[in-house]
């Protein structure tokens, strides 16, 4: 099976998550960040600041993780952001 991501994007206001899945990490934040999808929730929002992400061996994890993060509440999405990335810099330069 193929490595898996699950990341999480903001605005430059920090104000909106967005907690997604990939199998290409950086081809899915450069889709984001040219908004591609002119209708989609990260293009309406103007989520395109990469503030966590993890690697999973096989997709299948990540979108297990994915769905956790998804279910829990926002000051958890927080606390986890803020666990690695205290001052919510673009790590999309890192990757």
């Amino acid at each position: 099976m193929k490595p898996g991501y699950v990341y999480i994007l903001t605005n430059k206001n920090n104000t909106t998550l967005y907690v997604g899945v990939t199998a290409n990490l950086k081809q899915r934040i450069i889709q984001h960040k040219e908004k591609q999808d002119k209708k989609s929730f990260s293009a309406r929002y103007n989520l395109d600041k990469l503030v966590y992400h993890e690697a999973h061996q096989m997709i299948g994890d990540a979108i297990g993780r994915e769905k956790q993060l998804k279910g829990g509440s926002r000051a958890q999405k927080i606390a986890l952001i803020e666990s690695i990335n205290p001052e919510w810099l673009d790590l999309y330069e890192s990757l």
